[in-house]
């Protein structure tokens, strides 16, 4: 009996180390994982854009291939650090964004503004369906010169060719006082993606981007 229990000890005493071990090793790779994306990260590029409610935009860039990140937040107003019902009152002249971070060797700036324009209304001033207000407008607030010069650009071809039955009121200007969303904001449509707003306004933008840009697409 006694041995039977000194056994039963052992085995527990074992199979804790076990996990243990194995636990450490996993934080490990996590760590390694972690540190490797961190030096990775100089090579990425971030582009910040408006194109109505952030949660919308959020959830169609993070179906990106070569996209690693992308945040809501506020930019492109007076306020430097606004709180989302200051936004919504339309007087800190803020516009809900996302800054998308991309891999350029995984997908190029063009594709990420294909994208942008083709999953949003440019022609409309201030308002993407119901949502309406300044903080709602079509924006690409650019990080660097290259970025201003290629979404000028698609703009001037955009509307030279008539691809929209109106024109495209884009606006086009470098990133300024940009500031994160609040927590509850972030993968908003990953977390939520049952509720009314979601299902009615997100979830035709998804079903039209896995038709329109199949091929770029993670795969998940």
């Amino acid at each position: 009996m006694k041995t039977k229990i000194n056994s039963l000890i052992l085995g527990i005493v074992t199979l804790f180390t076990s996990v243990s071990c194995g636990q450490k090793t996993e934080n490990q790779k996590i760590s390694k994982k972690m540190n490797e994306e961190k030096v990775n990260m100089a090579d990425m590029e971030t582009v910040t854009f408006g194109a109505g409610c952030f949660w919308c935009v959020e959830a169609v860039f993070q179906q990106i291939e070569g996209v690693v990140k992308v945040e809501s937040g506020y930019s492109n107003g007076q306020a430097k650090k606004p709180t989302y019902r200051e936004v919504c009152t339309g007087n800190t002249g803020c516009a809900e964004v996302v800054q998308v971070t991309f891999d350029p060797k995984k997908v190029s700036f063009d594709t990420i503004l294909e994208i942008f324009w083709k999953t949003h209304d440019p022609t409309t001033l201030n308002r993407q369906g119901a949502d309406e207000g300044t903080q709602y407008r079509s924006g690409v607030f650019y990080h660097n010169e290259a970025q201003k010069a290629s979404a000028e650009a698609w703009k001037k071809k955009l509307n030279d060719e008539h691809v929209f039955p109106n024109p495209i009121v884009t606006e086009i200007t470098a990133v300024a006082n940009y500031s994160p969303a609040e927590d509850y904001h972030q993968d908003y449509y990953a977390l939520n993606g049952h509720n009314p707003y979601c299902q009615v306004v997100i979830k035709p933008k998804m079903d039209k981007l896995q038709k329109t840009f199949k091929d770029k697409l993670k795969v998940q």
